[in-house]
């Protein structure tokens, strides 16, 4: 299937890892899986890269994460700016951070050695330029140090994290708690559809049987199968509406008059506050992938147990 009409991904992220033995050799890469890329790169599964696969640096750790990609061009667009800072374009040129100091033989500039101060301040410029700042993104968090160096470097910036960015936090189990057999870090992100599942349930049931009804925004009739119909994601409300109408609602009151997407909005009917993009996603997984909503909600046999006769 083309990437043009494929639903947005579950998950597909961009991860910087560290050196557990080097701590300042870092990488960054991204993936629709991290923990197997994290097995790849460590060894345990066929792949990885060349860079991350010297024994002496082996075993790596994913230190922090960055998912919500509207795609896997996206976030492949995201790890070259994130990978190249003296180069990419998505950044203004005064506002880059890092600079190239040597060239190439070809006489390029030579990428500077990423470091744990350099990404860091790298993620906040990224994750703020107008390329990125409209995409639904979560920055996760594996390490302590990590935190704190972004929470350090964020007030420092005049501007505050940009509005719509999750940023999420899982260091694992204390010391004493080490034994526990709960997944944490990136063991616990879901890979598929999973946490969408009651939403995307909710949407089904409501075109199925044509109670889209009138758009809560200006009150036309939304014929069945004939426009984008957008629904509001909070439990228990059945709110949906004309996809551009929902548009206008959420740029109305946008501090950025040249926006074109909205980062957010408050629903008219039950009050709650609507992410753009977990609206987008579950209208693209409606309207474009029809496999992935049928195995989502495909609900499992239940094994008949045979009595003894």
């Amino acid at each position: 299937m083309s990437s043009l009409v494929k639903p947005l991904p579950a998950l597909y992220a961009v991860y910087v890892l560290r050196s557990t033995v080097r701590r300042g050799s870092i990488y960054v890469g991204s993936t629709p899986n991290p923990p197997r890329r994290l097995r790849q790169h460590n060894g345990e599964a066929k792949g990885g890269a060349a860079r991350t696969s010297r024994n002496n640096l082996r075993p790596w750790e994913m230190i922090v994460l960055v998912s919500g990609f509207p795609s896997s061009i996206a976030a492949l667009k995201f790890e070259w700016a994130l990978n190249n800072p003296h180069l990419t374009l998505h950044i203004p040129k005064e506002e880059r951070i890092t600079v190239a100091t040597r060239r190439k033989k070809n006489g390029l500039p030579r990428r500077p050695q990423h470091s744990l101060a350099s990404v860091i301040p790298n993620l906040h410029l990224l994750t703020s330029v107008s390329s990125f700042s409209r995409w639904p993104l979560n920055l996760h968090f594996f390490s302590q140090d990590a935190y704190e160096a972004w929470g350090g470097w964020s007030e420092t910036r005049k501007t505050p994290v940009r509005a719509g960015l999750k940023v999420l936090t899982d260091f694992g189990p204390s010391a004493e708690g080490l034994a526990t057999t709960t997944s944490w870090g990136i063991h616990s992100l879901p890979l598929d559809y999973a946490p969408m599942k009651e939403y995307v349930e909710k949407a089904r049931n409501m075109v199925s049987f044509e109670r889209q009804g009138q758009c809560i925004h200006c009150h036309g009739e939304m014929a069945s199968n004939q426009g984008l119909y957008a629904l509001c994601p909070n439990d228990g409300c059945e709110a949906m509406g004309h996809l551009d109408c929902w548009s206008r609602h959420g740029l109305a009151n946008d501090d950025d008059p040249t926006a074109i997407l909205p980062n957010s909005c408050q629903c008219p009917a039950c009050s709650g506050e609507i992410r753009w993009g977990d609206m987008i996603k579950e209208l693209s997984l409606r309207t474009r992938g029809a496999a992935a909503v049928e195995k989502l909600l495909k609900k499992k046999r239940q094994r008949r147990v045979e009595k003894d006769s």
